[in-house]
């Protein structure tokens, strides 16, 4: 049996590394973390913040409602307390179809 190598997945995420994957400022980040009881990143002895993958997930449900559907920060916030599991399902949906797009975008460009 050949051998597997095993992929290294990060625990932790720093508020850079979060802010660069949304591409928004670190502020941002920590402005959302005080208005959104979604976000709560542990924090480690020097005070950084360290985002969790569950964490990763707040943040870019709160992105996609605030940044691409234009929802006001107490729209979000109203949103996300009376229909979090259907926004949560929406994410979900709008990221698997996504992937769909660019595996099909991908084998267009292949066949071509």
């Amino acid at each position: 049996m050949p051998y597997k190598e095993k992929t290294i997945e990060k625990k932790y995420y720093a508020i850079g590394e979060v802010a660069s994957m949304f591409n928004v400022a670190t502020s941002l980040i920590r402005f959302w973390e005080t208005e959104f009881d979604l976000i709560k990143p542990k924090k480690n002895r020097k005070g950084n913040r360290q985002f969790t993958k569950e964490d990763i997930e707040n943040v870019k449900i709160i992105y996609h409602l605030v940044k691409e559907r234009g929802f006001t920060l107490q729209g979000a916030k109203e949103m996300l307390k009376s229909n979090s599991d259907q926004v949560k399902d929406k994410m979900e949906m709008i990221d698997s179809l996504t992937s769909v797009k660019s595996f099909l975008l991908e084998l267009k460009k292949n066949i071509s």
